[in-house]
């Protein structure tokens, strides 16, 4: 076994459990996916196997150094990518060593490695990073070629055990290919946590976190799907059973109390026929009452047993089947034109932005993928048509009365507010409060979060909250711009995100480098910017 964990737990610095009980074994040469929902702890555990964080409980059993390449936050801007790599001793060894300095410290730090700074020149080219130099500061790097100078230590330290979080998320679509094709063609045993589906398709096993512990499927992504869809069909079945047992304990209930009004009033009349005395009919009266309490107990426990039974089943179905959605298109008219670009450019430092002028129009009801490598502009693009930015050459002319820019941060939250008054922003159409907590409702936020501040969200709620700011907001946007929307989310809410805007109807401008996405959305025409 190359890696062993055994009942491994992990407490966070507030004392709540984030998971326990975690056993997994990894072979050597095996490619594992590590899955789970935004805050089961997926990163944390891949950490603990790093030997960046400690377990709370439990042992972990390595029979290699792992090479880990962490989730990237900018955390590391304050080393240059040689000391990123953990080279730059030998480097600077390697250096004093040539300049005549050969003495016993240099010499015990090379350790013999006399290819290390070759190796790296190398690893950098295989990763399109020839114009770096090892002494540059991560600091001065785009997220992409961060993740990317972290991937060029593979070939460097040519580790036997890989851990990556997320190695995919500020990648373009090139890079993202040769990411693809190192996955499928190393013969190293990987442990990758992500959430791009192309990429989860590679590897030849799916573990699934929870608070509980991990679930392992025998199989790449789409195998742990179609196995997640049949225990899904059958938490369905088992839902419409038990709605079916409560309707006819319902039923049952009513029948049996009718049954018992009618006995209690035929008896009453015979007693009354008979002459009974008024102690005797209250005595009478009292028994029955008590026998009706009884029946209706015993009923109402066995309701409420079917009822807890239900809710309980109800609360396994997956966030996209509780939500809903609800989006108003009532004011959207397909097939107006919104923008229309004549040759339009933009300058940095008098060095046009595009080879080529642009010129195009976009029509409402349109998908849109804007595309191209990481500094081609998209950006830039994107503020011209929405108003920041007007063009320095050409003419852009915009028919837009509402549009919304929703970037990876999902930055339209204000992280000063709670959740109920950042929905309260967004309350155009004079929404009672109590309407406003049903929406809440809807997109999976429960009285316990209404005051919970925006700065506490995960990726995913902050998506889900946006989503329900926009269906209270009196009118749909004209146009949603998507800016990458997939990288800080987990599979889950990615899903919901889909949902969300395939049940949109006006016009949408996605820029994103996950190809699966992008087809579920049905992108419909592709923009590419040659810079």
């Amino acid at each position: 076994m190359m890696i062993t964990l055994e009942n491994i737990a992990y407490l966070l610095p507030n004392k709540d459990l984030l998971f326990s009980n975690v056993r997994l074994s990894v072979n050597k040469t095996e490619k594992m996916a590590l899955i789970g929902n935004n805050g089961a702890g997926k990163s944390t555990l891949l950490k603990i196997i790093a030997g960046e964080l400690q377990p709370s409980e439990g042992q972990l059993h390595l029979d290699v150094l792992p090479y880990y390449v962490p989730q990237l936050f900018g955390q590391y801007n304050h080393l240059t990518i040689a000391q990123a790599l953990h080279v730059a001793e030998k480097i600077h060894a390697l250096h004093e060593i040539l300049d005549g300095q050969m003495t016993e410290g240099n010499l015990n730090i090379l350790d013999d490695d006399w290819t290390i700074e070759d190796r790296c020149i190398e690893a950098l080219d295989k990763w399109q990073l020839t114009d770096l130099d090892l002494s540059q500061p991560l600091s001065t790097l785009s997220g992409g070629q961060k993740t990317r100078v972290f991937l060029a230590g593979i070939h460097i330290h040519q580790p036997q055990l890989i851990l990556l979080d997320e190695p995919s998320n500020h990648l373009d679509t090139a890079s993202r290919r040769l990411l693809y094709d190192f996955v499928e063609s190393t013969p190293r045993t990987l442990m990758i946590v992500s959430h791009d589906r192309i990429l989860l398709n590679l590897l030849h096993t799916v573990c699934e976190l929870d608070s509980y512990g991990v679930t392992t499927y025998g199989g790449n992504y789409d195998f742990y799907a179609e196995q997640k869809q049949l225990a899904n069909d059958a938490l369905h079945h088992d839902i419409l059973s038990k709605e079916k047992a409560l309707r006819k304990a319902k039923e049952k209930e009513r029948q049996t109390q009718e049954r018992q009004q009618r006995l209690d009033a035929r008896g009453k009349k015979k007693q009354e026929k008979a002459g009974v005395a008024r102690i005797m009919m209250n005595t009478l009266r009292n028994s029955a009452e008590k026998s009706t309490a009884k029946i209706k107990g015993v009923h109402a426990e066995k309701i409420g047993g079917i009822s807890k039974e239900l809710q309980d089943l109800r609360k396994e179905l997956p966030g996209i089947e509780q939500m809903k959605f609800g989006f108003d298109n009532s004011a959207l008219h397909t097939g107006k034109v919104l923008f229309s670009a004549t040759n339009i450019n933009f300058a940095y430092n008098d060095q046009p932005l595009w080879k080529e002028k642009l010129a195009f129009q976009i029509s409402s009801g349109e998908r849109i993928d804007l595309k191209g490598r990481n500094g081609s502009g998209k950006t830039t693009l994107i503020k011209i048509l929405l108003g920041p930015l007007e063009p320095q050459t050409g003419t852009i002319q915009r028919a837009v009365s509402r549009a919304v820019y929703i970037d990876q941060d999902y930055s339209l939250i204000d992280n000063r507010l709670n959740v109920y008054e950042q929905t309260q922003t967004f309350n155009t159409s004079a929404l009672q409060e109590h309407e406003i907590k049903i929406r809440l409702n809807r997109f999976l936020f429960t009285k316990d979060e209404w005051d919970k501040p925006c700065n506490a969200l995960s990726g995913g709620e902050r998506m889900r909250l946006m989503l329900c700011c926009l269906t209270i907001s009196n009118r749909p946007p004209d146009v949603i711009v998507l800016d990458e929307p997939t990288n800080n989310l987990d599979i889950q809410n990615v899903e919901i995100l889909t949902a969300a805007i395939n049940e949109y109807q006006g016009t949408l401008i996605v820029v994103s480098h996950d190809d699966y996405f992008l087809q579920q959305i049905h992108v419909g025409r592709t923009i590419t910017l040659a810079c």
